[in-house]
């Protein structure tokens, strides 16, 4: 199959592309991948957030807990919320916050990248730094919050399944919805 190297302004014009979802869903993956792509920048928000605080988002979450984090991820967010064409990769909790939810779809393209419960349980076992999952069990913690946050990822305006395939498979369904959507 043919790729597009760029589809020039098309699906950039409203700004940043922002992809939420669950963790463990390969936003970041996808992102830098999807960056590369369009020709425009990455920003991976957590990465941002660990800069702004001088600590990774486990010891955030570990010495402050979740609502100081999701401030901090609230403004940092808004930040890169700046109408500049970009991809940025969202933590999973991002897009559940009212405030921070309302500036994506505002300022930006909103992608819910999604996943099947088995593939999320998978790939989130490759990495220990997910403040959720410690000392619990993936699948059930997991299933949780795709009951919960589910329907309001449903809220973007693109849907992008993620399958057990290579990550270039989800950024060649972005492209096409990109260039359907815009």
């Amino acid at each position: 199959m043919q790729r597009n190297s760029k589809i020039p302004h098309s699906p950039a014009r409203r700004g940043p592309i922002v992809l939420v979802g669950m963790m463990g869903v390969g936003k970041s993956t996808v992102g830098r991948r999807l960056a590369a792509r369009l020709g425009l920048n990455f920003v991976d928000a957590d990465e941002e957030i660990e800069k702004a605080a001088g600590m990774t988002v486990t010891e955030i979450f570990e010495r402050y807990g979740e609502s100081y984090f999701r401030d901090g991820e609230r403004r940092v967010i808004a930040r890169l919320m700046d109408g500049v064409p970009k991809v940025i990769a969202t933590g999973g909790g991002a897009f559940m916050q009212d405030e921070t939810r309302k500036l994506i779809l505002d300022a930006a393209t909103a992608i819910w990248l999604d996943a099947d419960i088995e593939i999320l349980v998978d790939r989130v076992a490759r990495r220990e730094s997910r403040p959720l999952l410690k000392n619990r069990d993936p699948r059930i913690v997991l299933t949780e919050l795709a009951a919960v946050r589910n329907p309001v990822y449903a809220l973007a305006p693109i849907h992008v399944k993620s399958i057990a395939a290579p990550h270039e498979v989800a950024v060649d369904s972005i492209m096409e919805q990109l260039t359907a959507w815009h």
